[in-house]
């Protein structure tokens, strides 16, 4: 939002539409020329290796386990999404508890362009226009009460629309949460749109949540309840691996993930031979620094 928040990225930053929506890794193409590269002093991984290819391929290759854990899952079954009508939750410690309409919360925001750095625990990364409003303007029309700690979130679990729910790969429905004043920074936007375009459903119709300095899997899908809590939520990654996944989260070069290093990652849409690129703390935005003064964030990771 411009009237918050100036932006230090231009539409000439940003990672191309096609190589955005999906992802796919060159494997064959990796392995036909012998290339090997390091992270974490380890042989470059088949996850790690993730480039942009054409169009068609790119728009069937995507992450979204509801609706299955193979990259052309989503792509192939997320259309059974029904995503109208939609409504969002939001209880708990809130002076105006109930279910909010997306055509009441779209009439109620100020809808805006963030052109984003968007950094996966993976070690990829890309740049992204999103379109959407401050979190904090949502919870300010709910009316955060004076208790209120931390903002926990849920996505949609819909067993007959979502075919990847029948399999336990995590404990559903996915679930995030953000402590307060990380989900009131004026960074931290609710997504309707990329590119100028409605999100596809693979990608979290109709509505997300987007945090660009912690890693991507905190900018949870399809969000159908907001819950204003005294205690901090559970997370869904942190519960399937606490030792992998923290509660924070926050992009940071100089702790690494258990089995890969944070200290670099490659570009999406920067070609098979782009070289990688340094991981920036708080994958560059500084301005939230502040939000963690005095703690360590090694062991709040």
């Amino acid at each position: 939002m411009a009237h918050r928040w100036t932006p230090d990225l231009t539409h000439a930053d940003v990672t191309p539409r096609a190589a955005f929506l999906n992802r796919r890794q060159i494997i064959a193409g990796l392995a036909g020329v012998g290339i090997a590269g390091g992270i974490g002093g380890r042989a470059m991984a088949a996850s790690d290796a993730l480039e942009p290819n054409d169009y068609g391929d790119i728009t069937t290759y995507n992450n979204y386990y509801e609706f299955g854990t193979g990259k052309g899952d989503p792509a192939k079954n997320a259309h059974m999404l029904t995503t109208k009508p939609w409504s969002i939750k939001i209880d708990g410690l809130v002076d105006k508890p109930g279910d909010y309409s997306m055509e009441q919360i779209a009439e109620a925001m100020t809808m805006e362009e963030r052109i984003y750095r968007f950094r996966c625990v993976e070690a990829w990364s890309m740049v992204v226009p999103w379109n959407g409003f401050e979190l904090a303007d949502l919870l300010d029309m709910a009316g955060v009460q004076s208790g209120a700690k931390f903002v926990a979130f849920e996505t949609a679990m819909r067993p007959e629309e979502m075919p990847g729910l029948r399999y336990p790969v995590l404990d559903w429905p996915y679930v995030e949460g953000l402590r307060l004043d990380e989900a009131r920074h004026p960074l931290t936007i609710m997504a309707t749109g990329i590119y100028g375009k409605p999100i596809p459903n693979q990608n979290g119709a109709p509505i997300r949540l987007v945090v660009p300095w912690k890693y991507g899997f905190k900018s949870i899908k399809s969000i159908v309840r907001i819950t204003l809590t005294d205690t901090q939520p559970p997370t869904s990654w942190n519960k399937a691996n606490a030792g992998e996944y923290g509660f924070y989260s926050n992009v940071n070069p100089t702790v690494d993930h258990p089995r890969w290093s944070q200290a670099s990652e490659r570009r999406i849409g920067g070609g098979l031979f782009a070289a990688r690129q340094d991981t920036l703390m708080f994958n560059g935005y500084d301005e939230v620094a502040s939000l963690y003064d005095g703690m360590d964030l090694a062991k709040n990771y």
